[in-house]
């Protein structure tokens, strides 16, 4: 893996460094080095980041080469379209880095909050622990899970609360 491609990748942290890796080389489809448009939007979904098309070409735009590799990002030929211009590992560890870092804490604690409480109830239950420690393979025992439940339910309803989840997230 190339080293961080700027001082924002250096404030992440190492696992979100190795999320932006594992999503450029896992949307690198033709395993080229070099993601295109729909490769690019793909992996940014991945990373959490729904960007409509304008912003997209316009990140492509500065930070593109084109798919002749002797091109500089920003250098390139007008007559290529936005959507045609590739983005290197480089590239897209600046412009993931800074979306993450530009990111609100809390925000990326309701996406984690979201994914446990796929049914959108507002808690998550003990149900919603067991499946989520199933699909990651944690080898968790109910009487774990059910503790886990109990020490964070504060308001003794049977789960965690998204405030309460945020509260032990924020600490």
């Amino acid at each position: 893996m190339a080293p961080p491609a700027n001082a924002q990748m250096n404030i992440l942290s190492d696992e979100q460094r190795e999320e932006i890796n594992e999503a450029f080389v896992l949307f690198d489809n033709d395993k080229d080095q070099r993601i295109d448009y729909h490769e690019f939007k793909v992996a940014l979904k991945a990373l959490g980041f729904d960007l409509p098309k304008p912003e997209i070409l316009t990140l492509l735009t500065t930070h593109g080469i084109p798919p002749d590799t002797a091109a500089r990002p920003g250098i390139r030929d007008p007559n290529i379209p936005p959507g045609r211009l590739l983005l290197t590992l480089q590239a897209f560890q600046t412009i993931a880095g800074n979306l993450i870092a530009a990111r609100d804490p809390r925000d990326e604690i309701l996406r984690a909050f979201a994914l446990f409480d796929t049914d959108d109830k507002g808690m998550i239950t003990l149900e919603d622990l067991r499946r989520v420690a199933h699909e990651l393979g944690e080898g968790l025992e109910e009487d774990e899970l059910r503790a886990m439940i109990e020490e964070f339910d504060l308001e003794g309803k049977g789960g965690v609360g998204r405030e309460e989840f945020i509260q032990i997230c924020m600490g």
